[in-house]
């Protein structure tokens, strides 16, 4: 695959509600687009950084930096023959795993349009439909909550996970247990808590959750190791996990007992795969986790959640779910029963991309 050029597009979507987790609120979205042409193909990828490093140190700024300044040249003097031939092309750059991420999801895109496959396929995909779940935001009060879970639970989520935070935890879970004691539960910490606040973990072990994600700081893994031996509740790493040596190091060391694989954190699908040999070997779940993604980013998560590895619902919802317009022609839906198809009736990302829509929602457009 000669690179030709590559275009990139900036589009602001708003979302229908406001999104709070202990990193802040988020009420619409920047997102990065990246459109990479070889002859008459195009491939797509989709960024998930933020404006600012809240999740991530990586920032859409920073991507294009890394982006413009140095892969794209660098690609542009290669001959990919594969999407796996990507990542020694970028093994120099250090970090930046979402910007790497975004240009290795558009080159499998391309490369399945060239050769007339669907990622899916391409992966070794098995599933045909995924298990969907719902994460929902800190909520200005309990009943809030209650409601949105009621009615995610009426359209059909297998499980429910809700954003923690010191002050919205043990109780919250309790009067969720309260109301639904059988429904599958968990909860998500983004780093929001300490190891000396293990009495609070202790105190959630009462309430049957699946798991409780990154409940220590983002970068670590030893504190977690610790905390996982004074509770029952498994412990998911999320933001810890940036590489299949990450992964490695936290099953051996006991830190963590399910990962959240977001295929943009960890560099992109290649890595991804390594994950999954892992996960295989060490018999550990995975899920897919989610950065409100648009339509292209999610029919990658979508494609990459049919691996075999990823036997836990995922954070990947309809596309509805978060936004009112959608720069896929296909926008994903869930069945009443919490599923939703992986898409393979077109090449590369299974679903077709609305360039019409993407230049109406772009602010800004650069081409090299």
């Amino acid at each position: 695959m000669k690179i030709d050029y590559a275009t990139f597009y900036t589009v602001k979507m708003a979302l229908k509600n406001p999104f709070r987790t202990s990193f802040g609120i988020m009420q619409e979205r920047e997102i990065l687009l990246i459109c990479l042409q070889s002859g008459d193909f195009k491939g797509w990828g989709e960024c998930i950084t933020e404006k600012g490093p809240w999740y991530s140190s990586e920032t859409t700024d920073s991507c294009i930096h890394i982006i413009t300044k140095f892969i794209i040249p660098w690609l542009k003097g290669s001959n990919i023959e594969h999407p796996t031939d990507y990542p020694p092309l970028v093994k120099r750059i250090r970090g930046n795993q979402m910007a790497k991420a975004c240009i290795e999801d558009a080159l499998w895109d391309l490369y399945g349009k060239i050769e007339e496959k669907c990622l899916k396929t391409l992966i070794g995909g098995e599933k045909q439909h995924i298990e969907a779940g719902i994460s929902l935001g800190i909520q200005k009060d309990f009943s809030i909550l209650l409601s949105k879970i009621k009615d995610a639970l009426e359209q059909g989520y297998q499980r429910i996970k809700i954003k923690i935070e010191p002050g919205w935890d043990v109780d919250i879970v309790k009067q969720i247990r309260d109301n639904y004691p059988e429904i599958k539960l968990m909860v998500d910490a983004n780093s929001a808590y300490r190891l000396k606040d293990k009495e609070i973990f202790q105190a959630l072990d009462r309430y049957d959750l699946m798991m409780i994600e990154q409940p220590l700081q983002y970068y670590d893994i030893i504190d977690h190791a610790t905390l996982q031996k004074e509770i029952q509740t498994p412990i998911c790493l999320d933001e810890s996990i940036k590489s299949v040596d990450d992964a490695r190091t936290a099953v051996e060391i006991g830190a963590t007992r399910i990962i959240n694989v977001k295929p943009s954190r960890v560099s992109g699908i290649t890595e991804t795969l390594k994950i999954h040999e892992l996960a295989k070997l060490v018999n550990v779940p995975l899920w897919i986790g989610g950065m409100l993604e648009t339509g292209i980013g999610r029919a990658k998560n979508i494609a990459v959640a049919s691996l075999s590895s990823f036997k836990l619902p995922n954070d990947l919802s309809e596309s509805s779910r978060y936004y009112t317009e959608f720069i896929i022609k296909q926008p994903f839906k869930m069945n009443k029963e919490g599923f939703i198809r992986v898409p393979e009736e077109f090449p590369g990302l299974g679903v077709q991309v609305d360039e019409e829509k993407i230049k109406q929602l772009s602010n800004k457009k650069m081409e090299i």
